[in-house]
């Protein structure tokens, strides 16, 4: 394994841990996007381009910036959070120790292997190739999808728009 994989593991659990534990939801939301661009450099190590451009785009991009509007739009800023028992704190952690344990449970059998570069194509994430698939063989459910996402805009629109005569309150 790469040490460039390492570095992006540490990354991740850090910043995911940075996810739960920081008190200034802005700066969750922050540790989650470099959550978010930590696994999309471990897509890139895996060869699926694809899946690492939609990741930064979708998630770090539109689904942050949403976030972030909720956020301040609802002022969760404010230190207003209620106190927290210890019998709630004892069972967190618990329930985290347990899952932790289950996890390691479930994977101590397991034999990382590595590929076999006779067989490996380098060509199964690229970007081109997830084109022809969809373009060739599923054109006609990509393009009903399109219909659909089209209809569903189109009534979103109507049933915002305003009667004439509506007013603001």
């Amino acid at each position: 394994m790469s040490p460039l994989f390492f570095f992006l593991s540490f990354v991740a659990l850090l910043s995911a841990l940075g996810v739960v534990l920081a008190k200034n939801p802005v700066h969750s939301v922050l540790f989650l996007i470099l959550t978010f661009f930590s696994l999309s450099g471990h897509y890139l190590i895996l060869n699926a381009q694809f899946l690492a451009a939609v990741n930064i785009i979708v998630y770090a991009g539109a689904i942050m910036v949403l976030f972030l509007f909720v956020i301040m739009f609802l002022n969760l800023n404010a230190d207003t959070e209620p106190h927290k028992s210890a019998l709630s704190k004892v069972a967190a952690a618990v329930a985290g120790g347990l899952l932790l344990l289950v996890m390691v449970a479930a994977m101590r059998d397991i034999q990382p292997t590595g590929y076999d570069a006779a067989t490996f194509n380098s060509q199964i994430g690229m970007v081109d190739k997830l084109g022809l698939v969809l373009y060739q063989k599923y054109l006609l459910p990509f393009e009903l999808a399109s219909v659909l996402f089209l209809a569903a805009m189109v009534g979103a629109v109507m049933l915002g728009k305003r009667e004439i005569g509506e007013r603001n309150f």
